[in-house]
């Protein structure tokens, strides 16, 4: 209890933390900007560039699929050549500087709990902060999702996943298996097939590839479909998982060899592979888990936002167990557009939540 106390005392007041500066955390930085509330971003990654500083080298700038610009600062005349890693760190770098947004790295949030007087207490091992609001914009990168399989102990070779993924050249004359059916296993596969001594593609579903435009009216449609699990408090999907994989030359090109023919997942895994039920066997010296990631909300556990099924309940960016708590980046905001807009809709939101009460007259 006093430790707790000692805490809430030696807490630095501000209006609202944001934690996560990526694409989510500067938005929302520059919007509160802007409103005059006073905030501070802490962020747990070493540099600037949000998760994008961990992508592999072969993601170039080039074959990402979109990368909506931070609101006031437009990204031009990057080299489509150059790894997105670096194009997308060095631009987060400049925003920060520009518009001198106060982000404070690294700094590893453990905990959102209640404090004094009806503040929110923000802990970390490099200090605490006490918020009159949050505005969460941790993305997923830090939870990578990790299926289990029976026998999965017993493979004796390599099992790595997306975040962990080197780019193709380490899978030179290797057998790999890629397990996942959205757009990181589509590309990994695409790359390492021309370098491996063989390749096999396994995902849970038939993916489903999308031929044509892909316009506003879709992409609304899409979020849409979003926000719905999100407004019945379950764990989001992701905006790709109800969009289709996108038919461009690489993806063309790779159902016509074969690449990317698929096989329904495994039932078990074996020492030397993986096999199904019935009869069939795959040897590998690789497995490669491109099974997506999970929100990084962990830290929000002592605020019990979480509903039955799972997820946090949003009206609009706003917890609904708690309208002191927004996410940015969750469930239909997890895409560089949709941040944005999040983070102007969340500052709008705490402009009016935080603004001194009226004082009577007479």
């Amino acid at each position: 209890m006093n430790d707790s106390l000692n805490a809430v005392d030696a807490a630095v007041n501000v209006d609202v933390v944001v934690i996560g500066a990526g694409q989510a955390g500067l938005s929302s930085a520059y919007h509160l900007g802007r409103a005059g509330l006073d905030h501070v971003v802490l962020d747990h990654a070493p540099r600037p560039g949000g998760a994008w500083q961990f992508r592999w080298p072969s993601l170039t700038y080039g074959k990402v699929h979109g990368m909506y610009a931070l609101p006031g600062m437009e990204l031009t005349g990057a080299d489509p050549r150059r790894p997105s890693s670096e194009v997308v760190g060095e631009y987060f770098a400049t925003y920060e500087e520009r518009f001198a947004l106060r982000v404070r790295r690294p700094v590893d949030v453990t905990a959102v709990r209640e404090g004094a007087a009806g503040r929110l207490l923000v802990e970390s091992p490099s200090g605490n902060w006490s918020a009159r609001a949050l505005i969460n914009a941790t993305g997923t990168w830090d939870r990578p999702f990790w299926p289990r399989y029976p026998g999965q102990e017993t493979f004796r070779g390599r099992q790595l996943h997306t975040a962990d993924y080197p780019g193709p050249r380490e899978f030179a004359g290797a057998r790999v298996i890629v397990v996942g059916g959205g757009a990181s296993g589509v590309q990994h596969l695409l790359e390492i097939a021309e370098v491996a001594a063989g390749t096999t593609w396994v995902t849970r579903r038939p993916p489903v590839f999308r031929d044509g435009s892909f316009g506003e009216a879709e992409g609304r449609a899409a979020v849409a479909l979003v926000e719905q699990r999100v407004r019945r408090g379950l764990p989001p999907q992701s905006v790709v998982s109800v969009t289709g994989l996108p038919l461009n030359e690489a993806v063309r090109a790779g159902l016509a060899s074969g690449v990317l023919d698929r096989l329904p997942v495994f039932d078990r895994i074996t020492p030397s592979g993986v096999a199904w039920d019935d009869g069939r066997r795959v040897d590998a010296d690789v497995i490669l888990w491109a099974t997506g990631f999970r929100p990084a909300i962990d830290h929000l556990a002592p605020l019990r936002l979480r509903e039955p099924g799972g997820g946090i309940r949003l009206e609009g960016t706003r917890a609904a167990r708690d309208p002191r708590v927004h996410l940015v980046g969750y469930g239909p905001s997890a895409s560089t557009i949709g941040a944005n807009r999040a983070g102007a809709a969340a500052t709008r939101e705490l402009r009016r939540l935080l603004r001194p009460a009226p004082v009577a007259v007479g």
